[in-house]
C-alpha cells in the first residue's frame, strides 16, 4: 500500500494591549523585531464565545452512520451529546482563568511572536526543560504536570528532581502567531526553541516531546542546537529505513523481526491501512481541509475527536481518561484562535512520517513507551537511532497524550529519565 507519510478569530492581550482579529493579528506580530519578553494574558471576547456556541447549535448534521460501529468514523450518537454540552453548559472562562493564573509571555523569534508558559521551580537544582505539544493537542496537555515537575516534593518526589518549565505554543497553534511564509517546519522550530531557551537565560537545558513535540525534540538533537544536553521522547521516530519501505510497499513483515518488532510492525501496518487518511490530507492539502477546520466547529471537533479517541489509552472512549471539559478546552482553543488550518500546515512543512528514523542522534536520549501509543517502539529500533540511549522505559499506563492522560506516570517518567543528566 502507499504510505502517505514517506517524503513526497483570535483575540488576546499581549503586553497589556488588546489585539483583535486573527487576520489582523499575523501582520502585526510579523513586524515585531524586539527580543523583549512581554507578559501575555488570554482575553477572548464574550462575543466570540457566543458566536462559537451559536454555530455549534446551528450545525447541519450528517445522517447517522448506517453501521453499528466506528468503521465509518466518529459516530453521531457519540459526537452529538458532546456538542450539545459544548453549545450549552461548557464554560471556556474556566480554562482561560487557569491559563491566566500561570506566568505567560510572548517573544518574537524570526519574525513570529511565540507564546509560552514559563514556570520556575523554587528548588535550587532545578533543570530547565522545554515541553512541546503536538496535534491535535496544545499547551493544555501539560497543565496537570506543571506542579508535579516544578514542585516535586508536593507530589511524592524529591527536590533534586525539579524542573524549570518552558511550554511554548508551536507556531500556527494556539496563541503563537501564524506563519505567513513557508519554512516553519520542525527544523526551524527546533532552532527557535533554542533561541527561546537562551533568551530566557538557560544555557543548559533538556527538551521533551511527543507527537510533533517528539519530532521537534529530535530535530533539535540532530542539529545539536546550542544549550541542549538531552531529550526525552514519548513517541520516538525510530522505524528503520528498510522497515519503512516494506510498510510503504505493503509487503509482509520480515521473518527476522523479534516479537516486539513484529508487534510494532503490525501496529504501523494497521495505522497506515485504516487510520492515516487524516495525515495524508494534512501532509498534502492542509489548506483544503483547513477551510472546514476553521469554518465548522463540529467538523473540526469530529476531525480531532477521532484521533483523541484512537490515541488515548481508553479502548476508544477518551472520557475514561479525560473529562468532557478537558477535551472541549482543547477544541475551543483551536476554534477561538482560528488555528485549524495553520496548525495542520506543520504536516505539510515536514511532509514526512513522524515515526521514521531521520538520522543517528549521538546526544543523550531517553525514551518512555506508553502502552496506548500509536506504535510501541522496540528498544532495538531505538538503539539503532540513538547511540546514547541512556534511559528506556515501558510505562504501565497512558497513551499518545501521556501528560494529559496520566500526569502522575508522565511526571515520574520524566524525573527518572533526566536524573542522570543533572
Amino acid at each position: 500500500m502507499n504510505n502517505p507519510f514517506l517524503p513526497a478569530t483570535r483575540r488576546a492581550v499581549v503586553g497589556g494591549l488588546a489585539v483583535a482579529g486573527a487576520a489582523a493579528l499575523a501582520p502585526a506580530l510579523a513586524k515585531a523585531t524586539s527580543p523583549a519578553i512581554r507578559p501575555f494574558k488570554v482575553a477572548i471576547p464574550q462575543a466570540d464565545i457566543v458566536a462559537m456556541k451559536r454555530r455549534i447549535a446551528a450545525t447541519r448534521w450528517a445522517d447517522a452512520e448506517p453501521v453499528s460501529d466506528d468503521t465509518q468514523g466518529v459516530r453521531r450518537r457519540t459526537l452529538e451529546p458532546l456538542m450539545a454540552y459544548w453549545a450549552g453548559a461548557y464554560d471556556w472562562r474556566k480554562v482561560e482563568a487557569r491559563l491566566n493564573a500561570l506566568p505567560m509571555f510572548v517573544t518574537e523569534i524570526d519574525g513570529l511572536d511565540i507564546q509560552f508558559i514559563h514556570v520556575r521551580s523554587r528548588h535550587d537544582n532545578a533543570i530547565p526543560m522545554i515541553l512541546t505539544h503536538g496535534w491535535p493537542g496544545s499547551i493544555l496537555e501539560f497543565l496537570k504536570v506543571i506542579d508535579p515537575l516544578t514542585n516535586p516534593t508536593a507530589h511524592g518526589g524529591e527536590a533534586k528532581d525539579a524542573f524549570h518549565l518552558v511550554i511554548p505554543s508551536i507556531p500556527g497553534f494556539g496563541f503563537s502567531a501564524k506563519p505567513t511564509v513557508p519554512g516553519w517546519g520542525s527544523d526551524h522550530i527546533g532552532r527557535a526553541w533554542s533561541q527561546l531557551m537562551l533568551r530566557l537565560g538557560y544555557e543548559r537545558y533538556v527538551s521533551q516531546g511527543g507527537d510533533c513535540g517528539s519530532v521537534i525534540s529530535q530535530r533539535m538533537a540532530l542539529q545539536k542546537v546550542r544549550g541542549l544536553i538531552g531529550i526525552h521522547l514519548n513517541m520516538p521516530a525510530v522505524v528503520p529505513a528498510e522497515i519503512a519501505h516494506i510498510l510503504a510497499a505493503g509487503d509482509p513483515a520480515p521473518a527476522t523481526l523479534s516479537a516486539k518488532e513484529r508487534g510494532a510492525f503490525d501496529q504501523l501496518e494497521a495505522f497506515y491501512r485504516d487510520n492515516s487518511a487524516y495525515a495524508a490530507m494534512m501532509n498534502t492539502r492542509p489548506q483544503t481541509i483547513g477551510y472546514s477546520l476553521v469554518d465548522s466547529p463540529v467538523g473540526m471537533a469530529a476531525w480531532m475527536y477521532e484521533k483523541i479517541s484512537q490515541w488515548t489509552y481508553s479502548g476508544g472512549d477518551p472520557l475514561k481518561v479525560l473529562t468532557r471539559d478537558e477535551i472541549l478546552d482543547d477544541f475551543s482553543l483551536y476554534w477561538l484562535t482560528a488555528t485549524g488550518a495553520s496548525a495542520a500546515r506543520i504536516y505539510w512543512e515536514d511532509h514526512s512520517n513522524n515515526f521514521n528514523a531521520r538520522g543517528v542522534i549521538d546526544l543523550p536520549v531517553a525514551v518512555t513507551v506508553f502502552p496506548g501509543e500509536i506504535f510501541r517502539a522496540p528498544k532495538t529500533w531505538a538503539q539503532r537511532c540513538y547511540t546514547d540511549l541512556f534511559y528506556f522505559s515501558e510505562a504501565s499506563n497512558g497513551g499518545h497524550f501521556a501528560a494529559w492522560e496520566q500526569p502522575r506516570v508522565f511526571a515520574e517518567e520524566v524525573r527518572a529519565a533526566f536524573r542522570p543528566l543533572r
